[in-house]
């Protein structure tokens, strides 16, 4: 009993650190063009320090079981609230599906290994 109350609790203090919106509507069918993804992540880049347009650190686009997907970090909130309801609203505009992303612990992991397969 005490062993499925801190299970809980556990599940309580998971903090979902980013949603991703798919390339799928809510009734199924796959969105288009193909590559909405990365006109939507360009809408949200800009020109870095080496003269190059760079995706949002905030947001990028992915394939995630052959769905091309875009990967929202809840942080663009706090950053840019204006930009994060335009990608909310472009989703409920399109019918398409929203689900969670990483959790903050994934999240972690995940920074550790990119910075490890760079160096």
């Amino acid at each position: 009993m005490r062993q499925g109350a801190a299970q809980r609790q556990d599940v309580a203090q998971i903090e979902v650190v980013e949603f991703v919106i798919q390339g799928v509507t809510l009734d199924g069918k796959a969105f288009r063009p193909g590559d909405w993804a990365e006109r939507l992540c360009g809408v949200m880049s800009a020109f870095g320090g080496d003269h190059r347009m760079q995706y949002s650190p905030f947001v990028h686009p992915v394939t995630a079981n052959g769905v091309r997907c875009v990967v929202v970090d809840v942080r663009l909130e706090e950053v840019e609230p204006m930009a994060y309801r335009f990608l909310l609203s472009f989703a409920k505009d399109n019918e398409l599906q929203v689900r969670d992303g990483r959790i903050a612990e994934r999240s972690k992991l995940a920074q550790l290994q990119r910075v490890g397969d760079t160096a």
